[in-house]
């Protein structure tokens, strides 16, 4: 049985700051934490079914916790709770410039959507992206909606947060990689030569790159519009986030 402490502590950590003075986060599902058990991350405590427990071998090194259904949703951030609920420790990246030449990588200006985040990571890990660079403002990845749209990809990519500002400056005078931004008049994507060790920044939701950011920029891209629908009534207006990261990494792999 959950006492009233673990149930205050589980649900203190769908908070940022108690995520970060714990260094701690958590992850569910019988989709997502399993994929935890397997990866780099260190998995500390395990609140599950006995079915889970049955279906599921698990590290000694863990403590584990068997409840019931309705004690599992008293701690879960999920609308369904679903089996279990993991307690882990949130990994600590160092950014090391040298570590991104020669490869793709991610930067993400003041993306604020968990579940835009979490598709993005998502897609991150199926095309191979190793490394993703978010300013300080985007939303925390280890927010529990965040990792629950990665479907475990959290434990496959590695995240960092700095300003982008002084990490673009450094680029500059070290890897020099090209810096391509996502926007709104670029250059057709179907139209450049796409180098894989480049940096793509993608753009807040609503504002797009942050305009502190143009001067870095080496090459403006867009993804063009093929509508047939340009009426009095309007035409799509730009893609999710998301949507834009996913077809940008995929021309870039498919040169």
């Amino acid at each position: 049985m959950l006492s009233k402490n673990q149930i205050k502590f589980v649900n203190s950590l769908k908070q940022k700051k108690y995520r970060e003075e714990h260094n701690l986060f958590i992850a569910e599902g019988t989709k997502i934490v399993p994929e935890l058990f397997v990866s780099d991350i260190i998995v500390k405590q395990v609140y599950a079914t006995s079915e889970f427990f049955r279906n599921n071998k698990i590290a000694s090194t863990i403590e584990r916790f068997e409840i019931k259904e309705n004690e599992l949703e008293r701690i879960s951030a999920l609308m369904t709770a679903n089996e279990v609920l993991a307690v882990c420790e949130t990994p600590q990246h160092q950014l090391k410039m040298d570590s991104l030449k020669d490869k793709l990588t991610l930067v993400l200006d003041d993306i604020k959507d968990p579940g835009n985040l979490g598709t993005i990571i998502r897609i991150a890990d199926w095309f191979g992206i190793e490394n993703i660079v978010c300013n300080n403002d985007t939303v925390n990845a280890f927010n529990p909606k965040v990792v629950q749209a990665t479907m475990g990809s959290i434990s496959r990519i590695k995240i960092y947060y700095t300003d982008l500002i002084d990490f673009l400056k450094n680029q500059e005078s070290s890897i020099k990689n090209q810096v391509f931004g996502a926007l709104l008049g670029g250059e057709s994507i179907y139209e450049k030569t796409l180098p894989l060790n480049s940096f793509i920044i993608i753009g807040n939701e609503s504002k797009g790159i942050s305009e502190k950011l143009l001067p870095f920029i080496t090459d403006k891209i867009s993804i063009p519009s093929f509508s047939h629908y340009k009426t009095v009534s309007g035409e799509a207006e730009s893609l999710n986030a998301a949507v834009a990261t996913s077809i940008i990494c995929s021309e870039f792999r498919r040169r």
